[in-house]
């Protein structure tokens, strides 16, 4: 089984995270008890608050370290990739190649559709058919227990139609300012004959005022044996322009830099 009947899933794995990448927070001294609040009620708050904090952010920089490596059958593969992006609001993004290594095909084919799809994502009508809403999705709470990070809230998510895009999993909220602090998935429609089982964790990290992705780590099992694995770590974030939340006209469109 080659790696690249898995180049569609890749493209995937990256494209439903990056429609919500983007919240603001407030760093907390230390954990307290968050408020005991239903699932519609901290779904509601996170909308209202990753709308209204994406709006805020205009302009960022940050550096993305790409690993992939494949283990079976025919032969064992891997390759690494490192950009720098900049983001400007509304919707554009720049990808600067600073270096890569290894297999070629899985460089020009993977990691390159990676880029592609984080594009795409910031179409309007992408950026809808993959938030995380009440549109697309059903939450139950599952726990509502203090965290030392304060990521209290844990939410079960269920996509409300079976969207290869979407997912089934269970996201951690922030109880202070109701930001995605991790995700712990599954697609929600297998992309492909070829993969049998994926498990897809990811964090954000908190720069400034706002959080980020941090990690993403996608382990996918193949059909035929083999196991891939597409790490992609965030670094050097730099926040280039943005606005205060009290001048935020709240009716506007969100800008999701993701």
């Amino acid at each position: 089984m080659r790696i690249r009947r898995s180049a569609r899933f890749f493209s995937f794995v990256f494209f439903f995270f990056v429609s919500f990448q983007v919240t603001l927070g407030s760093a907390a001294a230390q954990s307290s008890q968050p408020e005991h609040l239903s699932a519609d009620q901290v779904v509601a708050r996170m909308i209202q608050k990753n709308e209204q904090r994406a709006n805020a952010l205009e302009s960022f920089q940050g550096r993305r370290a790409y690993s992939l490596r494949y283990v079976g059958f025919p032969s064992d593969m891997s390759a690494d990739m490192t950009v720098t992006m900049t983001y400007k609001a509304p919707a554009t993004k720049e990808f600067t190649i600073v270096s890569q290594t290894g297999n070629k095909w899985i460089i020009s084919h993977i990691f390159q559709r990676l880029l592609d799809s984080e594009r795409e994502a910031l179409d309007a009508e992408n950026r809808a058919s993959t938030a995380l809403n009440n549109v697309n999705y059903d939450f139950t709470l599952v726990s509502d227990q203090p965290a030392a990070d304060d990521c209290s809230y844990v939410l079960q998510v269920e996509p409300k139609t079976p969207n290869k895009f979407l997912y089934r999993g269970k996201v951690w909220v922030n109880s202070k300012d109701f930001a995605v602090c991790k995700i712990a998935a599954e697609p929600s429609k297998n992309p492909s004959f070829w993969i049998k089982k994926t498990d897809i964790n990811h964090d954000y990290t908190k720069v400034g005022d706002f959080w980020l992705p941090a990690d993403n780590k996608s382990v996918s099992s193949l059909r035929l044996g083999g196991v891939a694995t597409l790490t992609i770590k965030y670094e050097d974030y730099k926040i280039l322009q943005s606005r205060a939340l009290n001048q935020m006209d709240h009716s506007a469109t969100p800008a999701h830099a993701n």
